[in-house]
């Protein structure tokens, strides 16, 4: 009989690109997987080679939700057929981690972010406190560690004197049997298509300056595909600066959908700020995404995604925020073309290199150990 392993989450599986591969990289270690998180109102259905579990919560924010969806979590992981458990993310680790010790099963635990310098909580510092009270108490005890870059993976190291194993989310090789057009995609023809895309379209992402730079670019659309909490604040900019016909919303979609428009968008925005430790060393999916639909990258100039454009000569970058210099930098890119074909051309073997069939390796490494 198959070992079985439960993965934890907090979200609604959807578009968890990462815990998706943790999942099939499971199954290929022999594992019999069940992934469980939480349905919403706008959930996308799902299609997937292994079981989930999604549960509807009373909650769907503040501490009442993270009580209800570890005290589900625990009952359910207290019960279950199950021989590993893998927790993503602090959210869900206290009730992945008394289960496993109550019940003697092996734990890993993925920690997306360094979750406690989040920019939600480090304008709420109580709330914070609670957090980082939770980790340090928890963290020390973990014997199997991984992260998604290696900035991250040295803070926790150096903080807690742990090994912090290092697995990128690097999206698999995959391309559409065929590439719709734009016309298709209800998308412009006739102009240069910025898209900034995740459903982590939260405060301090460069979202609203990347809007308020349209109001300078002509020649160009941005394209917001996702979700996350600074979405209301850019349809009020977009109102307030008539900027409807330059600004595109398209809601969360599947993976293969989203690779449609990415692919036949002509400039990745991954402008973060450094607003926090979290956004400092963060290494956004989006930037693997733009790499392996074949268009530049325009950049904030943060340690970890400089590494890897200046590695393989694949993007851009921005000085600072304000809106006119955006838009500068973006006229600047289209009005060389020999050189952004250069850079394009450029994601061709960043792509070879950066996938999830190389990156996977480490993580069946420690699954296996």
């Amino acid at each position: 009989m198959k070992k079985t392993a439960i993965v934890c989450v907090s979200n609604d599986l959807s578009t968890d690109q990462r815990v998706h591969k943790t999942c099939t990289t499971l199954q290929k270690c022999g594992y019999w997987v069940i992934e469980t998180g939480r349905l919403l109102p706008d959930s996308l259905p799902l299609e997937r080679s292994y079981f989930t579990l999604r549960r509807k919560l009373w909650f769907s924010k503040g501490p009442q939700f993270y009580a209800e969806l570890n005290i589900r979590l625990f009952f359910y992981l207290m019960t279950a057929r199950v021989d590993l458990i893998f927790a993503n993310d602090l959210d869900t680790l206290p009730a992945a981690f008394f289960a496993a010790a109550l019940r003697n099963i092996r734990l890993i635990y993925d920690t997306h972010e360094y979750y406690t310098e989040v920019p939600e909580l480090v304008k709420r510092p109580r709330t914070q406190a609670i957090w980082k009270t939770i980790e340090d108490y928890l963290f020390p005890k973990l014997t199997d560690i991984l992260t998604v870059n290696s900035s991250i993976a040295k803070l926790y190291a150096d903080k807690y004197h742990k090994t912090v194993h290092v697995s990128r989310n690097i999206p698999s090789t995959f391309a559409p049997e065929r590439l719709k057009t734009r016309k298709e995609l209800e998308l412009p023809e006739n102009k240069h298509i910025l898209i900034l895309q995740g459903t982590g379209i939260n405060i301090d992402r460069g979202a609203e300056e990347a809007c308020l730079a349209m109001q300078y670019l002509d020649k160009c659309v941005l394209l917001i595909i996702g979700s996350g909490d600074a979405l209301p604040a850019l349809r009020k900019i977009i109102l307030s600066t008539n900027l409807q016909e330059k600004v595109i919303f398209k809601p969360k979609m599947p993976f293969a959908e989203l690779r449609q428009y990415t692919m036949n968008s002509d400039l990745g925005l991954a402008i973060d700020k450094d607003t926090n430790l979290n956004y400092h060393f963060s290494l956004p999916n989006k930037l693997f995404d733009f790499i392996h639909s074949g268009i530049p990258t325009l950049s904030s100039a943060l340690p970890e995604l400089k590494q890897i454009i200046d590695q393989y000569d694949i993007g851009y970058y921005i000085q600072n925020h304000d809106p006119k210099h955006i838009a500068e930098v973006v006229a600047d890119i289209f009005a060389d073309k020999a050189q952004y074909n250069t850079v394009k051309q450029n994601t061709v073997k960043a792509k070879t290199d950066l996938c999830w069939e190389n990156e996977e390796k480490i993580l069946i490494g420690i699954i296996n150990s």
